[in-house]
């Protein structure tokens, strides 16, 4: 008798919470006209946090065969709405849906759906007029008019880049010729210009101050490029303490009495004699064999230097360039715009 008991309190207990679980469904309206829509309500009944699994419906998805959801919405966590439409005038009946409530399948009573289709008077055919041929939009000069004033100026700035052009073109260039010219190299200009002292005749000559001024300027400009310091601005003194690190003692000890034979010939008028000046140039011949370089370039890259004139012609080029270019661009631009216009007005 307990267990019955007990059977019937928690058969009765299981029927109040069904109860209490339960899913209806409305529909609103319930007949319609072709095109207009309908919306069906789902709504959850019950206490308590309930667990709601709605159905998945998609936007265009064929809820039957002639009825199209066009939505659905969840305006609160118990209710879910369909928005319905349809194109065919019929009675549709529409299956339960199926809602999961705390993980339990509950299901709504099915629903129906009437569409009316739009009624027509056969009898008066003259109210009724056929399919019409498509028909071309008039024209709007307000469409048309940034098109076709964008294709004025694309004619203007091509008109203008030709004549820049034509500018550019018709004046003569500054051509810039890089010569590539054979040089001599510092002993070699040295010895030439002994050479030229040897022809001239200038140990024997009786004016000994211009032979050693001769003589040590040549010394003087061999050493400025052979050793890369400014020796035609410097004593005697000064090139010799310069020269200590880089010679042998012996060569520096005759260069040093050169110079010091010239000083006193150019500055004291001591008069020397053929043998002690035939001595010294052939001092001179053997301090630069000592120290000259052979194992350098003889071609040297000279760059002609423009005058002001010619680097402002060639600045104007440049700036004709740049600005030629730039119009280029802008004409570019602007008849893909055009080119898109009119595509856009066309189709």
């Amino acid at each position: 008798m307990r267990k019955t008991i007990i059977s019937v309190v928690a058969l009765l207990f299981t029927l109040c919470v069904a109860s209490a679980q339960s899913v209806k469904a409305t529909i609103d309206p319930i007949e319609m006209m072709i095109g207009e829509q309908a919306v069906v309500t789902l709504t959850v009944e019950g206490e308590g946090d309930l667990k709601v699994e709605w159905p998945q419906l998609q936007a265009r998805q064929m809820l039957v065969p002639g009825v199209e959801i066009l939505s659905t919405q969840h305006p609160t966590s118990q209710t879910m709405t369909i928005v319905l439409t349809s194109f065919d005038g019929k009675l549709y009946p529409l299956p339960p849906f199926k809602v999961k409530v705390n993980g339990k399948e509950r299901q709504t009573s099915e629903l129906a759906l009437k569409v009316v289709e739009v009624e027509v008077d056969t009898t008066q055919l003259n109210k009724f007029f056929g399919p019409k041929d498509v028909q071309d939009n008039p024209f709007q000069w307000n469409d048309w008019a940034p098109a076709f004033w964008f294709s004025v100026l694309v004619l203007v700035l091509i008109a203008l880049c030709y004549y820049l052009y034509l500018r550019l073109r018709d004046n003569k260039p500054v051509i810039a010729r890089i010569k590539i010219v054979k040089r001599l190299l510092p002993h070699q200009k040295a010895m030439k210009e002994i050479e030229q002292i040897k022809a001239d005749k200038m140990v024997n000559s009786e004016n000994q101050k211009e032979y050693y001024t001769k003589l040590t300027d040549t010394l003087r400009k061999y050493i400025e490029e052979r050793y890369g310091f400014s020796a035609m601005e410097m004593t005697s003194t000064e090139i010799i303490e310069r020269l200590t690190s880089t010679g042998d003692q012996q060569s520096l000890d005759e260069l040093r009495q050169l110079f010091l034979t010239a000083d006193l010939v150019k500055f004291a008028k001591y008069s020397t004699l053929i043998n002690e000046n035939d001595a010294n140039l052939v001092n001179a011949i053997d301090f630069i064999n000592q120290t000259k370089q052979e194992n350098q370039p003889v071609e040297e890259v000279q760059k002609p230097e423009l005058s002001e004139a010619d680097q402002r012609s060639q600045k104007e080029r440049r700036i004709l360039k740049t600005v030629i270019w730039a119009l280029a661009a802008v004409v570019i631009v602007l008849f893909c715009y055009i080119v898109y216009s009119v595509y856009l007005l066309l189709i």
